[in-house]
């Protein structure tokens, strides 16, 4: 998985519908292996991005769980001493 795709499920507030073309444009590029389609190929590009997008939000919508929803702060504060002490 694309490392730069996010989990989008079980926050408050939900993931916005620009978060999630976001992710559907990162793992369209990731398919791609491309990060900007040529002309010929934007048509597609794009349309495989709605794509996906849609069917993501479609999933996100359905999908159901018993845990509390996690807030963005807290777990991005984790990604962040993740990544300082990686890097560190």
């Amino acid at each position: 998985m694309c490392r730069n795709i996010k989990p989008l499920f079980n926050f408050d507030p939900p993931a916005t519908k620009e978060e999630i073309h976001d992710a559907a444009l990162q793992f369209v590029r990731k398919l791609a292996g491309t990060t900007r389609p040529s002309k010929r190929n934007e048509a597609a590009f794009d349309r495989a991005v709605r794509a996906i997008a849609a069917c993501a939000s479609e999933l996100l919508d359905s999908m159901e769980t018993s845990q509390r929803p996690r807030n963005r702060e807290e777990e991005a504060a984790k990604m962040r001493a993740r990544s300082a002490a990686r890097f560190a």
